[in-house]
């Protein structure tokens, strides 16, 4: 069994900020120029990665496999699974072509393999950080061969329970992933997943169990859970984008369309600053302005002359607060006038 370690060791990926990855994955539709649209939209959004997916479909999956729910509700066709991830492989030409084109646009190229094969093309192709997908978590050659192969790796455990995850860890822990170098992300694998279903708090459970870095890939529709997840402390967020969500495909639907993702990106940053405090209830400088004007002192709600004792009827409370404060109220009272007061002089 894996222990927990005291406190969380230092992040992966030297991490100062949330690693925000639009998750293009398949939705290219197999074409280069769609999957260069996408990078100018996560480009654009400003996140750090944008991420495909590298498989070979006679790798992936047998020729008789059905179709996952999801896969037959977003798309029209009666392909096999097969066929329809056929369709999406990305060639050895369009990985390169990809790779120079994130460059250009100074966006960071990172992709999913999905089977052994794609798992050593992609160290070929230089990239430091790995990502097991969902259905890969109980894949024990994968997880070894990653290991080896990595030194940082994204973990996402959609469909599975904590001891599975426990399991997975233990397998690329045992095999050269140290577990400073691993975040787990916490995931639904229903495309879109249902907003009861979330269940967001496990990711903090992860956390406080394997004592590793932790992050959210969202499959919900809109932007709320992801930064409701920044906000309890992921510092991973993976989210599927498209250009247009009707467009055909298995995820399009379940994908945020690019001004949607520029306003997740947005909402995070916002985030990220507003949970960066100290932590210690003080006022900032930006509302110590407003210290005056907003609250109150004890001044004379009727004409007092000098010598007179201050009641309850001649003193009473309004702004501005540079005067004697309300909270001395009790000792003003019954104390005499050492001087004369209009109405609304403040009381000192």
């Amino acid at each position: 069994m894996i222990q927990k370690l005291s406190g969380i060791q230092e992040e992966p990926f030297n991490m100062n900020k949330v690693i925000i990855i639009a998750e293009a994955g398949v939705n290219h539709n197999g074409d280069i120029n769609m999957a260069k649209q996408l990078i100018d939209a996560a480009a654009d959004a400003k996140v750090d990665y944008v991420k495909f997916q590298t498989f070979k479909a006679h790798n992936l999956v047998t020729k008789s496999a059905k179709r996952a729910e999801y896969q037959d509700n977003n798309t029209e066709n009666k392909d096999s699974q097969y066929e329809m991830l056929k369709k999406l492989e990305m060639s050895h030409a369009m990985h390169q072509e990809l790779m120079v084109y994130c460059e250009s646009k100074h966006i960071k190229f990172f992709s999913t393999a999905f089977d052994l094969e794609s798992l050593g093309y992609l160290k070929e192709l230089k990239l430091d950080i790995a990502k097991v997908p969902s259905g890969e978590i109980t894949n024990l050659p994968y997880l070894r061969k990653m290991a080896k192969l990595f030194p940082k790796i994204i973990l996402s455990t959609g469909m599975a329970n904590l001891e599975e995850v426990k399991e997975a860890t233990k397998v690329l822990t045992d095999n050269g992933t140290q577990l400073k170098d691993l975040t787990i992300l916490h995931c639904n694998t229903e495309y879109p997943t249902p907003m009861c279903d979330v269940n967001l708090k496990a990711m903090l459970h992860i956390k406080e169990v394997l004592g590793v870095a932790v992050g959210y890939s969202d499959h919900t529709l809109g932007i709320e859970v992801p930064v409701a997840a920044v906000a309890l402390g992921a510092r991973v967020i993976e989210k599927h984008f498209t250009l247009d969500k009707t467009l055909p495909g298995p995820d399009h639907k379940a994908s945020l369309e690019p001004n949607e993702l520029k306003a997740m990106v947005t909402a995070i940053r916002n985030i990220e600053i507003a949970i960066a405090g100290s932590g210690v209830k003080e006022p900032s400088v930006s509302e110590l302005k407003n210290k005056d004007a907003a609250r109150k002192s004890i001044v004379a709600s009727k004409r007092i002359l000098k010598g007179e004792e201050f009641t309850e009827e001649n003193i009473t409370i309004k702004r501005p607060g540079y005067g004697l404060s309300p909270m001395v109220w009790d000792q003003v009272l019954s104390t005499i006038a050492a001087k004369n007061y209009e109405i609304d002089d403040l009381i000192n």
